[in-house]
């Protein structure tokens, strides 16, 4: 095999590779060999085809697999004679190759960058720290007693007002065209019965609450909508329509107070007992905010001393799935409030300086763990596995079974815990503070 160097040029390599003719011969007649061992064919007893009918049958077949196999095996060896990290897959491209001839193919690749280790002693950063307040305790307890709200009767006989629960059966039906007469067409999802609607309230197609103040029980009244151009079914999608809304029953929503019985209801043995496992989600919450703000500041830092040249296949690659979002955003009308207003050109070079950072941090990271020993195990890979599948009660099994035949899946559960690891690592040889801010302190940079 002869290999020549056709291009070395920042992280860009090109190769040119010749396969001799007779090193393509003699692996194609090994392959019809081993086949016609095994062959059986009408007239002939196993094993022996003759070999010029092996040929002649499947020739052209074992002639494309050896010239697959004779191109990746040469590649192969163009990387590992030279020590090379491909960034990724390396492309191909056939030059030449006739029948008795040489096979002759070019090799194009990016590597992977020399990545030199920061000095992780001189990176100082910030942890804050926060606890939560008696008022917010109460505040988040308050927040349970309203999502733990009870519907009572309302025995009076009045019309319905704002806030109150009208518990109603309806039948919505699309608009005919202009033109047509007759009654609308049904549509999937516009019918209920004893339904509990909030009057005035949100949660159903703009418009069509508000149109209930005032109902009674044994009132029927058209209520008429037009669903918003964004709405989630295309079918429905701006289309007009009008709902036969019958009033049933009225009821109001009722808090519970925060007391002895709420906490039983909700599980606990006593009030405080809710209030220390309420305390204690806040403070989980407030850790994993620190945790996020104190990663933010370690992986600016890095990204400050990290001026290694990146492949651009790489940046191209992460670019295309940020882009694709954003127009998936654009189209929805859904993009940033920050990116209003911005021409698609400083968008593209926005997104794609954000794209490089990613990958520059994503391949000093991997150094860092690759270079200090860093990995995951199969222990807490199978956690985050048990983890990841208790999200779905009921199919665990299925979830479990789903990482066991796909590997693919279960590395991408591998790669945050790799990066967390790493954080980890580079967080104990760093200068890190502490300073104790208030919780709103804590979640307004987050937020923002």
């Amino acid at each position: 095999m002869q290999v020549t160097e056709v291009a070395n040029e920042g992280l860009k390599r090109a190769y040119t590779v010749v396969v001799p003719a007779g090193d393509i011969a003699a692996e194609r007649q090994k392959r019809l060999a081993e086949l016609g061992r095994d062959l059986r064919l009408p007239g002939f007893r196993p094993g022996k085809v003759p070999a010029k009918v092996v040929a002649q049958r499947y020739g052209q077949a074992v002639m494309g697999e050896v010239l697959e196999q004779s191109v990746n095996k040469a590649t192969d060896q163009v990387v590992t004679d030279r020590g090379l990290r491909p960034a990724l897959q390396p492309k191909i491209e056939l030059v030449n190759f006739a029948p008795e001839a040489d096979l002759e193919f070019k090799v194009e690749l990016e590597v992977l960058p020399e990545i030199p280790m920061p000095d992780f002693a001189g990176i100082a950063v910030e942890r804050l720290k926060a606890e939560a307040s008696e008022e917010q305790v109460e505040k988040a307890l308050e927040t349970i007693a309203s999502r733990n709200r009870k519907l009572e009767d309302i025995a009076e006989e009045k019309a319905a007002e704002k806030g109150e629960i009208l518990v109603c059966d309806f039948v919505g039906r699309l608009d005919p065209a202009e033109g047509e007469a007759g009654e609308g067409e049904a549509f999937p999802g516009g019918t209920a019965n004893d339904m509990p609607v909030e009057v005035d309230g949100p949660g159903f197609i703009p418009g069509f609450t508000e149109q209930l103040t005032g109902m009674r029980p044994g009132e029927t009244r058209e209520v008429k909508v037009t669903f918003p151009e964004e709405y989630g079914s295309k079918a429905l999608a701006g289309k007009r329509a009008t709902f036969a809304v019958t009033a049933k029953g009225l009821k109001r929503s009722v808090m519970p107070p925060v007391d002895e019985e709420l906490a039983k209801s909700l599980g606990f043995e006593t009030l405080d007992a809710l209030k220390e496992a309420v305390r204690g989600s806040l403070a989980q919450e407030y850790d994993n905010l620190s945790r996020l703000r104190l990663k933010r500041a370690l992986l600016d830092a890095l990204a400050e001393r990290a001026s290694f040249p990146v492949p651009e296949g790489m940046i191209e690659s992460e670019f295309a799935q940020i882009w694709q979002r954003v127009e998936a955003d654009m189209k929805a009308g859904t993009l940033d409030e920050d990116d209003k207003g911005k021409d698609e050109e400083a968008l593209k070079a926005e997104y794609r300086g954000i794209a490089e950072r990613r990958i520059r941090l994503g391949l000093l990271l991997s150094e860092i763990g690759r270079t200090n020993n860093i990995s995951v195990s199969g222990d807490e890979l199978a956690r985050a596995m048990r983890q990841e599948a208790s999200r779905y009660p009921g199919q665990e099994q299925q979830v479990m079974e789903f990482f066991r035949k796909n590997p693919q899946a279960a590395d991408n559960l591998r790669s945050p815990i790799f990066e967390e690891k790493v954080v980890d690592f580079m967080l104990e040889l760093a200068q890190v503070t502490e300073r104790q801010v208030s919780p709103e302190d804590l979640a307004a940079p987050a937020a923002a």
